[in-house]
């Protein structure tokens, strides 16, 4: 059965057993935080000569899958960022204890690198992914390390990955205006001010000033805006920018990292190692973007007491729930449904039921997600699997279940 085992048993990552290993598999869940993560490790590991392999499974079952599929040598190590069966109780978390996978990974990382330097621009980017904001807490001595090192310094706008402000607003996801998904619509809402958008070149911190200005004013002041987007627009204006970084933010890398872990996982890790996938990793972030905007612009909606229900019929679920709890919920916490093409199938014709939960609390989603799957397994609902994590969880099943009872299911144990 896909739910069964938990990894409350699995020991945290250490770099003890790192440095002697033989061959290290990474298993990593798909999200920003742990591409990241994956990445400084992998980078750590190519440093000092040993070889690993780098796997993305979207749910607790595909990771799983991923660990009892190798033949284990005596001197191998494996690596687990997100859950693995409980059965596994030898694999190694990073995240175990509730940080960020990406601050474990840099520790380890900092402490095994030989002749290179953990990239600490990714770094930032794998905290902001996780929710963590930079220099926030334990981040404190990461953002001094990458502005000592020449890696950021703070500037007026917005973070987007890219140079050219029309593009990187109108695809980004981390924030949510009446113009978004849209370029042409982002064009005409910037078209007011004396900026040459078609010169990126130019433009220069007043001109970021003044695009900054519009676009909190344009979320804050849509119809469809809940109380909760003045703060979370807040998180994107003044970004950190990345002079010789492979995007022009912060936190646009940060978005760049959680499209690809969600359409294109073998893109994001590969851009995470530092292979070159820049090119190919925009145009996953570009399509990952119009889409979860296109999703959430004809979205179905319900309001529930501290739920609010995002129906979609096509699009990723995680995204449109994290841009619903960000931007549109009066709720804490957002569930999105869909039936859509299947994340894991080449065919495009194969669907899955997906959903996604998010809230702005301060909450662990694994135990929900576990029971919400558990609860569809009992009542009859094929090919159930999971995944959770901090402020968030995903569900994927059979298709022919009906939206409604996801929606009772998640009502009565969330």
């Amino acid at each position: 059965m896909s739910t069964e085992g938990r990894s409350a048993e699995s020991s945290p990552a250490r770099a003890e057993p790192i440095e002697s290993a033989g061959f290290v598999h990474v298993v990593t869940r798909a999200d920003g935080d742990a591409l990241a993560a994956s990445g400084l490790l992998a980078s750590t590991l190519a440093d000092r000569g040993t070889p690993y392999q780098v796997s993305v499974g979207r749910t607790v079952a595909d990771r799983t899958e991923r660990v009892r599929d190798r033949d284990h040598a005596p001197d191998d190590v494996t690596i687990a960022v997100g859950a693995v069966d409980g059965s596994d109780a030898d694999v190694a978390r990073l995240d175990a204890d509730d940080r960020p996978a990406t601050l474990v990974a840099l520790e380890i990382a900092d402490a095994l690198s030989l002749e290179t330097t953990p990239d600490y621009g990714l770094a930032l980017a794998g905290l902001v992914a996780a929710g963590v904001e930079p220099g926030a807490g334990e981040s404190e001595w990461v953002l001094e390390t990458a502005r000592t090192q020449g890696l950021v310094e703070r500037r007026p706008g917005v973070a987007v990955p890219t140079a050219d402000p029309v593009d990187g607003l109108a695809h980004s996801t981390r924030l949510r205006a009446p113009w978004s998904g849209d370029p042409d619509a982002t064009r005409d809402a910037l078209a007011g001010l004396e900026v040459d958008l078609d010169a990126p070149e130019t433009v220069d911190a007043d001109d970021r000033r003044a695009i900054g200005s519009v676009v909190a004013i344009d979320v804050v002041g849509d119809a469809d805006a809940a109380p909760a987007a003045a703060e979370t627009i807040g998180h994107a204006l003044r970004p950190y920018a990345t002079p010789d970084g492979p995007f022009a933010t912060v936190g646009g890398y940060a978005d760049v990292l959680e499209a690809t872990a969600r359409v294109e996982p073998g893109t994001g890790a590969a851009l995470a190692m530092g292979h070159t996938a820049r090119g190919p990793a925009i145009d996953a972030w570009r399509e990952h973007g119009r889409t979860a905007h296109t999703a959430l612009e004809s979205a179905s909606t319900g309001r529930y007491d501290g739920l609010f229900v995002v129906g979609i019929d096509d699009g990723p679920v995680e995204t449109v729930a994290r841009l619903g709890v960000g931007y549109c919920s009066p709720e804490p916490t957002v569930l999105a449904v869909s039936e859509g093409a299947d994340p894991t199938s080449d065919r495009p014709d194969d669907a899955v039921g997906e959903a996604a939960i998010v809230t702005r609390e301060d909450d662990a989603l694994d135990a929900t997600v576990e029971a919400v799957a558990r609860e569809l397994e009992d009542v009859g609902i094929d090919d159930v699997a999971y995944d959770g994590g901090r402020r968030r969880g995903y569900l994927r099943y059979n298709p022919d279940v009906d939206q409604s009872t996801i929606v009772q299911i998640v009502r009565e144990l969330r």
